[in-house]
């Protein structure tokens, strides 16, 4: 579904202020794979999104998506394969359109909205309903009165209305207070097998990256150190999780944000 080819990207190169961002990096996702992505800040991982979104070129490699080069397409032509979410809840929405606007909009539907039908309607209030958030009723209200998390959810019911080829999750809970943010993983995971979605989420709390999905990536300094799924990344605990980092990284795991959250199991 997915396969990166020796992929490199250095940015502001033969500066003093020159970071080699990804690293000769390789990686196949099969159709239908869940992958989570831990690591410390700068290791990478919103830069791997960024070149697999194609926010920009990568300086080598190749990018294929269901086995079409993608290489070199521009960022809003893959768009229309790729879904993503980011961290921050007010990204990926229009504030001042109602909820049903913007899931006009992201399904395609209706112009400028004159056109939207009355099966269209339906058809957003069902997948509304299954959040079960109560905003299958506030259809006409602009998403801007949304709490962080209701937006979440909506983003994420966007991104996939039309579902798409590969979806990628730039730590789309972390933001959230941990109630909300466990409501809103467990949308992502129905909607996910819902759709059979090709699925990559960056997380920095290491107990989801071993809850969710069917395999989990470790990265450090722009390369994949961990590559861990099946049998063997059954049973595993975060502690085991941060000896295969300093194993894979020759180091210690030194970001608190994920140590911190990840527990002590």
């Amino acid at each position: 579904m997915l396969t990166l080819s020796h992929i490199s990207k250095t940015f502001n190169p033969g500066t003093v202020n020159e970071k080699k961002a990804l690293c000769d990096l390789s990686l196949h996702l099969a159709p239908g794979d869940f992958t989570t992505i831990i690591g410390s800040n700068g290791a990478g991982k919103s830069t791997l999104f960024n070149a697999v979104s194609g926010s920009f070129f990568t300086d080598e490699g190749t990018i294929l998506l269901d086995g079409r080069d993608i290489t070199f397409l521009p960022e809003y032509k893959r768009a229309r394969s790729i879904g993503r979410l980011f961290q921050d809840p007010m990204r990926g929405s229009a504030p001042g359109m109602t909820i049903e606007e913007n899931l006009a909009l992201a399904a395609g539907s209706g112009g400028w909205f004159s056109h939207m039908t009355k099966a269209d309607r339906d058809r957003f209030r069902e997948r509304l309903a299954l959040l079960d958030m109560g905003l299958e009723d506030r259809m006409k209200q602009p998403v801007g009165l949304l709490s962080g998390g209701q937006r979440q959810a909506l983003t994420l019911l966007m991104a996939t209305m039309n579902p798409p080829k590969l979806l990628l999750l730039d730590e789309h809970t972390a933001a959230l207070d941990p109630a909300t943010a466990e409501k809103v993983l467990e949308i992502t995971r129905q909607v996910v097998e819902e759709h059979h979605i090709t699925t990559m989420m960056v997380t920095h709390n290491m107990q989801d990256a071993l809850a969710m999905g069917n395999r989990t990536l470790m990265m450090d300094s722009g390369r994949i150190v961990l590559d861990i799924s099946g049998e063997e990344r059954k049973g595993l605990t975060v502690n085991d999780l941060l000896e295969r980092f300093r194993k894979g990284a020759g180091r210690a795991l030194d970001n608190d944000r994920i140590l911190l959250s990840g527990g002590e199991e």
